[in-house]
């Protein structure tokens, strides 16, 4: 597909996305809120509790009902189209983000699967995750929603770390945050509306509602509102390569999710009392706890600036092409590395992308604005350059242009030198 038609349905099915995003998150935040602080002292008959507020200058009485009125109102509110059309939006970016440029933001460069078999793989984890989920939501598991919650985190990483093995990085980060996108618009379709619609149906026909779907619905609408801020930060990853791009990336999602969902936790219960007000900062230190660990300097073998290898063993991997390269390395050992090296490796392994005419046929301008073209460009960009290609390793995109570790060797080394451009 041309690269100018991909950016704009890009751009509009993102904002798209994500209007009715906050519109769907906004509402369940505030219904949680307004479920937790509702005066339950001495209601009158029918209700199970009020709640006065003030907001926009204007003053709002607000009452629940045990099940529902004894006559339904002429005009009631449903809220669903925020959750469809998240789910409808969210799918179509995942298509053209990452399906119509699967070998370039899906696939793992060296898995040795091909696009069609990865795109495969990923719509079968959004059905298999919704069907797991709901059968151990109407399994046993669902009398006992702690032991559930725990089952289900666990299900979450497995599956976090089985795409880690095919996908790329971000891809396998985009698809557990669509799964779990997938388990929340389901609750929405299959679980709280049928409830609801029950709940209308029975109140319509003056019969008396069951209570057990409206709790049902009730407890998938809890899931919901844990499960927002995991998926806000997937969202938002791609900015983020140290998170995506490290060896144990499904292990530091497992981590950022657990803090998320201890922040969340605290604002769903404040309202009662502050014994949950550790989970702040034990969120914060687990934050901190997180960024050390995970940094490539935590182990100093893990570090990116380990020496090249020798001028026979790079010839012998890669080829004559790389016969500079290796004489470069080598002359590390005795002084500068000359930038005329470096600036071979990302003429030729970045500014196919990263250059203001790429050559590549997926994009029409360098993607985010990064151009690389001119010594002072490739300059600027030295903390970006290294965090992609010698920390993270998450560029170039799929590893297209086939950048090697020597070649990444080379530039941590001539960073550490001071990455001078002579």
């Amino acid at each position: 597909m041309d690269p100018h038609v991909t950016e704009w349905l890009n751009l509009i099915i993102r904002w798209v996305h994500m209007i009715v995003g906050i519109a769907w998150i906004g509402a369940s935040f505030y219904f949680v809120w307004l479920e937790n602080n509702l005066n339950r002292s001495n209601p009158r008959d029918g209700l199970s509790g009020d709640l006065w507020a003030i907001h926009g200058g204007g003053i709002y009485h607000l009452e629940k009902y045990k099940l529902a009125p004894p006559k339904m109102p002429e005009n009631l509110h449903w809220f669903k189209w925020e959750a469809y059309f998240t789910w409808i939006t969210g799918v179509l970016l995942l298509g053209v983000v990452y399906y119509l440029n699967a070998e370039i933001y899906l696939v793992a460069p060296g898995s040795g699967i091909d696009s069609t078999s990865a795109i495969m793989i990923g719509v079968a984890s959004l059905v298999a995750g919704w069907v797991i989920y709901n059968l151990l939501c109407n399994s046993p598991l669902g009398k006992t929603p702690i032991v559930l919650g725990i089952v289900l985190f666990v299900g979450l990483v497995a599956a976090a770390y089985g795409l880690s093995q095919v996908f790329s990085g971000r891809g396998a980060y985009i698809h557990v945050g669509a799964i779990i996108g997938t388990i929340m618009v389901g609750n929405v379709f299959f679980v709280i509306m049928p409830a609801q619609r029950n709940l209308v149906k029975a109140i319509e026909n003056n019969q008396e509602p069951d209570p057990a779907l409206p709790a049902k619905g009730l407890l998938r609408s809890r899931h919901n509102n844990y499960l927002t801020l995991p998926v806000l930060f997937i969202m938002i990853s791609n900015h983020f390569p140290s998170t995506y791009g490290h060896e144990y990336n499904w292990a530091i999602l497992a981590g950022l999710s657990v803090f998320s969902i201890l922040v969340r936790h605290y604002f769903n219960t404040r309202h009662g009392s502050q014994k949950f007000a550790w989970t702040i900062p034990a969120a914060a230190l687990g934050m901190i706890t997180l960024a050390f660990v995970s940094s490539p300097y935590a182990n100093k073998s893990s570090a990116p600036v380990a020496k090249a290898p020798t001028t026979q063993s790079t010839t012998e991997q890669t080829g004559d092409s790389n016969d500079q390269l290796a004489q470069a390395s080598q002359h590390a050992a005795d002084g500068a590395i000359p930038f005329s090296q470096i600036n071979q490796v990302i003429q030729e392994r970045c500014s196919v992308c990263h250059s203001a005419t790429p050559t590549h046929a997926a994009f029409q301008t360098a993607p985010g604005g990064v151009i690389l073209d001119t010594p002072e460009e490739i300059k600027v960009n030295v903390p970006r350059i290294v965090a992609q290609t010698v920390t993270t390793k998450v560029m170039p995109l799929g590893n297209l242009t086939q950048m090697t570790d020597e070649e990444r060797t080379l530039i941590g080394e001539w960073v550490e030198q001071g990455a001078q451009l002579q």
